[in-house]
C-alpha cells in the first residue's frame, strides 16, 4: 500500500524531493492534487510504500533541517 509522506507545493519541488528519496533507494510515486489546469504550479503528493514511510520521513526531515 502506498502512503503520502509529503505534499509539495508544485511539480519542481516534488521532482527534487522524489530524486532525493530515490537516491536513498526509496520507491516514490507522484500524484497531482487540485485543479488539473494549474499544471506545474499545482500541488503534488509524494507517496512511498508503507514499509518505507518512516525512512522517507527521516530523509525528508534531515534535508529540510540543513
Amino acid at each position: 500500500m502506498w502512503t503520502v509522506v509529503y505534499i509539495a507545493p508544485n511539480h519542481p519541488i516534488a521532482d527534487m524531493l522524489k530524486e532525493l528519496l530515490e537516491e536513498e533507494g526509496i520507491l516514490v510515486m507522484q500524484r497531482p492534487i487540485g485543479a488539473p489546469h494549474l499544471g506545474a504550479s499545482g500541488s503534488v503528493e509524494l507517496l512511498v510504500p508503507e514499509s518505507e514511510v518512516e525512512e522517507a520521513h527521516e530523509i525528508l526531515s534531515n534535508s529540510f533541517g540543513r
